[in-house]
């Protein structure tokens, strides 16, 4: 949803306009009515992941899918 408000009122309610710009709302601020600049939520992508990044730091034994001893019956 994209709402237009004008200088004044954005400078009034800015802490409003941006919760609202959270909630993923665009607000067009306008001057005399001509759009003039768009508050637009930032949208953080994740890092990318880097394969190998913990290569060596994990050992996994050959026996590591043999039953434990505590179970044998």
């Amino acid at each position: 949803m994209t709402t237009t408000v004008n200088v004044h009122e954005a400078k009034t309610h800015l802490s409003k306009l941006l919760e609202r710009v959270m909630n993923g709302e665009q607000i067009i601020i306008a001057r005399a009515n001509k759009p003039v600049a768009m508050l637009t939520p930032i949208i953080e992508t994740p890092a990318n992941r880097v394969p190998g990044n913990d290569a060596g730091k994990v050992i996994i034994r050959p026996d590591f899918d043999e039953p434990l001893p505590e179970f044998d019956v």
